[in-house]
């Protein structure tokens, strides 16, 4: 899995003007076991997604003012940890805590 870091905001305005790319943004918790597990199963599970899918990881704890700027752009409340899979302004999926997979994210792949 090759982890884009997500670490400004101006990144978010890249991923939201770009309406011909989707990608995931994964929401961790470097304090939260439960995040580390979730964070391992979507590793486990990268071979679901096309290689071109960008896949970024936003370390919440240190940037939680992205993490809140994630959630007002893409219109979903915010958990942790939580994946999302978004196309330009549009989040056509997420998940968190136990109900992170990634089989089911890649159904909902444009």
């Amino acid at each position: 899995m090759n982890w884009i870091p997500l670490n400004s905001k101006s990144q978010l305005d890249e991923i939201a003007n770009n309406a011909g790319q989707a990608c995931i943004i994964f929401k961790h918790s470097t304090r939260c076991s439960v995040s580390s597990m979730a964070k391992r199963s979507i590793e486990f599970g990268a071979d679901s997604i096309p290689s071109d899918i960008p896949v970024y990881y936003l370390d919440l704890i240190s940037y939680r003012d992205i993490s809140s700027a994630v959630s007002e752009r893409w219109q979903v409340i915010h958990e942790s940890p939580q994946i999302l899979l978004v196309q330009g302004p549009a989040c056509l999926y997420h998940a968190s805590h136990g109900a992170i997979d990634m089989d089911e994210l890649a159904k909902h792949l444009p």
